[in-house]
């Protein structure tokens, strides 16, 4: 092969690779699960100033089913301490979500027992694949006309 024909070839796998790949490959389908394990990083307090002073945070973890024509069920919602130590379940039965609907927990500002990382474990699950939920953490401080607000999303740790 001349120098000639191998950058013809390269140049149409370079085309092919970019034009059409993508559109056999990356599906613009919303990913469908029947359940997964969904960790959400939260804050209880965030540090400010020179001296590292706690900010604290008022927490509110927000479930909402994005599926607009089925159901799904939480099957937990656990809350664990910067350590990873367990400090309540808020889920001790499972929680039914219609579509579209949403449901929610809230943390007070006062409370610091999950320390400066705390995290909740939200586990969910479905009869069919339905389109996943979004799982998010608001946190949201104000004291002397200061504030400050961020949401952490939910990560997927683990598919059912």
């Amino acid at each position: 092969m001349t120098p000639f024909n191998r950058s013809r070839t390269t140049l149409a796998a370079t085309v092919f690779c970019l034009l059409l790949l993508p559109a056999l490959c990356w599906s613009t389908e919303p990913k469908r699960s029947r359940g997964q394990t969904v960790y959400v990083p939260a804050y209880s307090h965030v540090f400010t100033g020179p001296r590292a002073n706690p900010y604290n945070l008022a927490i509110s973890l927000t479930v909402r089913n994005t599926d607009p024509s089925a159901g799904m069920t939480v099957t937990a919602i656990d809350y664990h301490d910067h350590n990873g130590r367990l400090i309540r379940r808020y889920a001790p039965s499972p929680l039914g979500l219609t579509p579209l609907a949403s449901s929610y927990i809230h943390l007070e500002e006062k409370d610091t027992s999950g320390g400066f990382a705390p995290k909740f474990i939200v586990r969910w699950e479905s009869p069919r694949p339905i389109s996943a939920p979004v799982i998010e953490a608001v946190m949201i401080g104000a004291t002397s006309g200061q504030g400050i607000s961020f949401v952490s999303q939910g990560q997927v740790i683990q598919e059912r």
